[in-house]
């Protein structure tokens, strides 16, 4: 039993997660290129590999002819005769190959060549245990900036969180744990290249997901999310099972769950709002935290009139625009959003609509 090739086969195996067959097919086709080296070719070359002991053996086959003419395929009658008597004209005669005769050359070039095959299975590993991450999270500890760029450590490979793929006012420190969405996976020469994100609307699902059971186990699903990382993201959810509260399953006991997500996020807020297949409702539930008078959606234009308190207006559009953003993106339509006092100037609402508001809060009040 060749031992010692058996243990360092093993070690690799466990080390680098690499098949024992796969190494032992290498070592094979170096032995073959040894012998090209050595011989000048290797077509009547056989390997004789015991795949349990590791032991193997080298064999040049050649043929019997009265007169040789090649030396690597051909043996004399007479050679034959002095190895067997049995051995006559046209026979095949294995003669053993001692692979200690081959040179250094072709004794390197056979190292370079297992060599290169295990950096090539190293990579193949590597790259289908990240290429089944794509789409979904990871957790990388933070190494060092590069320029604005961030190399972070995943395990067995690194990935650069680029410039564009960190939220606004995102500070990292060497040696931190941080949540990662895993973008795409790439087979270069060199390697799996991975490229991840940190604001990828995608990534809060996937926080979720590991956050909130019935999320995770479908009963809640995430029908649409808007975000803009750093600030302030919305996601649209709804229950598959009419006694589960999608929102109040997704905020979790005190907020416990969707502050795990906001702590990850560095304190990005999260608008969780109830979906629906009714685009007025949905729309109206997307311009939350603000109130709403009235919608006037069209599907097929995918656009919508939306009319808001006066006191609310600022609230609905939000700073810069972001709510009234961010509620367009999460629904699909084009929102226009009005005050009631911009709404009875441009007659989507009677000139009397104030009175008539203030008659029903006096009723309210005398009921």
């Amino acid at each position: 039993m060749n031992t010692e090739l058996l243990q360092a086969l093993t070690i690799l195996e466990e080390e680098k997660d690499i098949s024992k067959e796969t190494l032992l097919d290498a070592i094979e086709n170096s032995l073959i290129n040894a012998c090209k080296n050595h011989f000048g070719r290797a077509d009547n070359i056989k390997v004789i590999m015991d795949r349990e002991t590791c032991d193997y053996s080298l064999i040049q086959e050649k043929t019997v002819v009265e007169e040789v003419e090649d030396e690597l395929t051909e043996i004399s009658v007479g050679n034959a005769k002095m190895m067997d008597s049995k051995y006559e004209l046209g026979d095949i005669v294995q003669i053993p190959v001692e692979s200690k005769s081959f040179g250094r050359i072709a004794t390197q070039n056979a190292k370079n060549l297992i060599l290169q095959k295990i950096r090539e299975e190293e990579r193949k590993v590597v790259y289908d245990q990240y290429f089944e991450k794509e789409k979904d999270i990871v957790t990388g500890i933070v190494q060092r900036y590069v320029g604005k760029n961030v190399s972070i450590n995943l395990g067995k490979a690194d990935a650069m969180l680029t410039e564009n793929e960190q939220a606004r006012g995102e500070v990292f420190k060497p040696t931190e744990r941080i949540k990662l969405y895993v973008v795409e996976v790439k087979n270069t020469t060199k390697g799996p290249k991975i490229l991840v994100s940190r604001t990828h609307p995608e990534l809060v699902k996937r926080l979720f997901e590991s956050e909130v059971t019935e999320v995770r186990d479908g009963i809640v699903e995430i029908k649409s999310i808007s975000r803009e990382a750093g600030s302030r993201t919305k996601i649209a959810v709804w229950s598959n099972d009419p006694d589960v509260d999608p929102v109040g399953a997704c905020v979790g006991m005190n907020g416990v769950r969707v502050n795990a997500i906001v702590n990850e996020l560095r304190g990005e807020k999260i608008d969780i709002i109830n979906w629906s297949d009714n685009p007025a409702i949905l729309i109206e539930n997307s311009l939350s935290p603000a109130k709403v008078i009235s919608v006037m959606a069209d599907p097929d234009e995918k656009t919508a009139s939306v009319i808001v308190p006066d006191y609310q207006l600022s609230l609905a559009i939000g700073k810069e625009g972001q709510n009234a953003r961010l509620a367009a993106r999460l629904t699909g339509y084009k929102i226009d959003i009005k005050s009631e006092t911009q709404a009875i100037e441009s007659g989507e609402l009677p000139e009397n609509y104030m009175d008539m508001l203030e008659m029903d809060e006096y009723d309210d009040a005398e009921e």
